[in-house]
């Protein structure tokens, strides 16, 4: 996996541009393999459901962030790829609930799978860790690469990223001392505001969080479409929160204290109706039950395949665990670990200071 350093740049188009042309060819091989786009989110952003919706998911998410839009049209136009597909995977969840709406669209069962993320999480004397499993499908085998970007104020973050969408849905940290790892939740679908602002968007936002605080008010000034689970973390004072929220305007913060806490893709304290993902409810039994006293038991439970229909650690046909990043806010430091994250091969290892 290639770390990419970009910037300081002229305007956030052109750090955009740059990171497209640097990673053309891995955004074409993703745009290429990804089912999804192909099958579904391409046909129904014709649609007479499709088209009014993305209209209005540009207009609010343009003029929520428009540097952040900008610097999406810059990746989109640096690496030749249509910018109507790299607003499809950017806007991937926002578009996937009103799928079934459209009879023009034939869905499978198995159109969107979850991005099945695990977290394992804790603060008590001796130990301060955020450890992440990073799921998806498996069009995103292969097609990641790693951001650290420089601007001019000094501000410089670390992100993992999908190829061809904004850094970063899954996990970063920054100069000023936040981190982050993400998990998506699966609200009802009558919970779902149609053109709200994009996770993509708002993650990319915390990476210029200044502090969980600022973090924090940045996820509850965004009027959000679909659900999501942020844990953010304060090195400098090593703190971990989880946050959850939902459709207009629903959050709720809970600090990670001594007990570990173990998230997968529920709701476990904001109160919204839920998808029952038969999926997490699985992993998160499982880890219940497994011993969680030490970092390498964080990675055993990260690593237990025991469950073959719901592993924790994914290995296919469907879903795949990418990579497993560790956050030690006591070194403090982000390590990277490909493969099943028992065996403990890393990759990459960043100084968080």
């Amino acid at each position: 996996m290639e770390l990419f350093q970009v910037g300081p740049c002229e305007s956030s188009y052109k750090m955009g541009y740059e990171i497209g042309h640097k990673f053309s060819s891995l955004i074409h091989s993703r745009l290429a393999t990804d089912l999804i786009l192909r099958n579904q989110l391409r046909p129904f952003a014709e649609t007479k459901l499709g088209s009014p919706l993305m209209k209005e998911l540009t207009r609010n998410n343009r003029d929520k962030f428009p540097r952040y839009w900008d610097e999406l049209i810059g990746v989109a136009e640096g690496s030749g790829a249509p910018v109507l597909d790299i607003m499809l995977i950017n806007f991937r969840k926002e578009i996937m609930p009103f799928l079934s709406k459209e009879n023009d669209v034939n869905i499978p069962e198995d159109a969107d799978t979850p991005d099945d993320c695990s977290d394992v999480l804790v603060v008590k004397d001796g130990m301060a860790i955020a450890a992440h499993n990073e799921d998806a499908n498996v069009a995103l085998v292969g097609h990641t690469y790693l951001i650290k970007a420089n601007f001019e104020d000094g501000l410089s973050y670390t992100a993992y990223t999908y190829a061809g969408e904004l850094p970063s849905c899954a996990f970063g940290f920054n100069t000023h001392g936040v981190a982050f790892t993400l998990n998506s939740v699966p609200p009802l679908e009558d919970e779902i505001v149609a053109g709200g602002i994009g996770r993509n968007f708002i993650s990319r936002d915390l990476l210029e969080a200044t502090s969980t605080s600022d973090a924090l008010k940045r996820i509850r000034s965004s009027a959000v479409s679909v659900g999501h689970s942020y844990n953010l973390i304060d090195i400098p004072s090593r703190k971990i929160i989880n946050v959850e929220t939902a459709s207009k305007n629903r959050i709720s913060v809970h600090e990670i204290g001594s007990i570990p806490f173990f998230h997968a893709n529920m709701y476990l304290h904001l109160q919204v109706p839920q998808v029952q993902d038969e999926n997490s409810k699985a992993r998160q039994v499982k880890a219940a039950s497994l011993p969680k006293e030490t970092k390498e038991d964080f990675l055993s439970v990260l690593g237990n395949t025991d469950y073959k229909k719901y592993p924790v650690y994914m290995t296919g046909p469907t879903l795949y665990t990418l990579c497993t990043a560790v956050f030690d806010l006591d070194t403090p430091s982000l390590s990277i670990i490909e493969g099943n994250p028992k065996k403990g091969n890393t990759t990459h290892v960043f100084r968080m200071t």
